[in-house]
């Protein structure tokens, strides 16, 4: 049999694990965020960017995880970074580059809180937030894109985190 929301018997759990989004535009993206931020028990979420909305369209991908998950909207994501850097955060960010490690090759620290910037849908995370990182971390691909949309790459990053520190 099927189960529902009603019957699964999944334990709830909050993990030491802020996502920072860096200027995530697209409304049925923010929707999918919220709704995978619900989903493997991040403590917050960072919605960074000039035109953040949160309207009709990304509420129809939340499905009401935007009433549960600790949000803040904020113009800057650097800022936000650095402060969390300063409150000794392990800073990772998911980006494709010449000295990003493979994420199922990275070890992750059970000792300091995680904060993990994904970036723009189509440029990625900034120059000056992958400066500021401890780590910047990949998914390998083995087919002819080099990128896959921002929500995928989150969902497999969370999973790989969560599962490391369960």
């Amino acid at each position: 049999m099927q189960l529902t929301h009603y019957n699964t018997n999944f334990k709830k759990h909050t993990f030491p694990i802020t996502l920072i989004c860096d200027n995530v535009t697209n409304a049925p993206n923010i929707g999918s965020l919220f709704r995978i931020a619900d989903a493997f028990g991040i403590e917050k979420l960072f919605l960074c960017g000039d035109n953040i909305l949160l309207g009709r369209k990304m509420a129809k991908t939340s499905r009401a995880t935007e009433k549960v998950v600790r949000y803040e909207i904020k113009n800057d994501a650097s800022k936000v970074v650095e402060d969390l850097k300063n409150k000794n955060y392990q800073i990772i960010s998911l980006e494709i580059t010449n000295v990003s490690r493979a994420i199922h090759s990275f070890q992750f620290s059970t000792e300091k809180p995680i904060a993990l910037i994904i970036g723009d849908e189509n440029f990625g995370v900034s120059e000056h937030i992958l400066n500021l990182s401890d780590a910047i971390i990949h998914i390998e691909m083995f087919g002819q894109n080099s990128s896959m949309n921002v929500v995928q790459a989150t969902n497999i990053a969370l999973y790989e985190i969560t599962k490391q520190l369960l």
